[in-house]
């Protein structure tokens, strides 16, 4: 059975990454820090409260994990925080710190300790929650469009290192997607902006060819076909999902 490991899988991508493994009859293991979040997370779906930016929490979850399960077959680093939204002069640096250490170094800590694991059984597959952030550019988004950014950087690093080792990596470039935090982006994109959360909201969704947002689902099935034998040869590679971003700063 596949064994998954998903970082910030209470809610929002990651929860839906959680139930779209379990739909195949995998075993799910999902780490968060919201409390609330936690205790809705479905039967039969391990959860267990993990900041993934303290190295010794991460530390002890990967020992855990192989404690419990022996073994782990796919790592979805998918912990994330939108970070402040500022220009880049009044970008506060505690801020840029802050967002920093949840997308990228809790992206870090969760390869650092899924290696040994997979380089052990000489298997698995690491997909990393990136962003089209992470490919345009965000303006007033600075810290979260920079860790978004070297997340692909990290997992291209990981990819080379680890291909001998039978182990695939790749990065997910979500778009705008639907639900709570996507809400919270667009209301201080708003207000920085000097316009409305709809004319934001309209704005983005205009900005793909499809012309509208995608569904926590959407990344939920590409992080599956990612771990799946189907994709037994993809690997280093960034999948955006995003209904084809082509005004990556819509302005109405």
């Amino acid at each position: 059975m596949t064994r998954v490991l998903i970082t910030a899988g209470a809610a929002g991508i990651g929860r839906a990454m959680a139930n779209a493994f379990a739909a195949t009859g995998a075993e799910v293991w999902v780490t968060d820090v919201d409390d609330t979040a936690l205790v809705t997370v479905p039967d039969g779906i391990r959860a267990s409260r993990v900041d993934a930016a303290d190295e010794a929490s991460m530390d002890a979850l990967f020992n855990e994990v192989k404690s419990v399960w022996g073994g782990l077959d796919v790592l979805c680093a998918n912990a994330g925080i939108k970070g402040p939204t500022a220009s880049i002069e009044d970008m506060p640096l505690d801020g840029w710190r802050g967002c920093l250490a949840v997308n990228l170094d809790g992206a870090f800590l969760a390869a650092k300790y899924a290696t040994p694991i997979m380089k052990a059984q000489r298997s698995g597959v690491m997909t990393f929650t990136s962003s089209t952030a992470g490919l345009y550019g965000f303006p007033y988004r600075a810290p979260y469009a920079a860790a978004k950014w070297a997340v692909i950087g990290l997992m291209k690093t990981v990819a080379m290192e680890l291909g001998p080792f039978g182990i695939r990596a790749n990065a997910i470039a979500p778009g705008s997607v639907t639900g709570p935090r996507i809400d919270r982006v667009f209301e201080a994109e708003a207000r920085a902006k000097g316009m409305t959360t709809e004319a934001v909201r309209d704005g983005y969704a205009a900005g793909t060819a499809l012309g509208r947002l995608s569904d926590p689902e959407d990344i939920a099935n590409m992080a599956v076909f990612l771990a799946s034998d189907g994709a037994r040869m993809v690997s280093g590679q960034v999948l955006t999902v995003d209904g084809f971003t082509i005004n990556p700063d819509p302005k109405v």
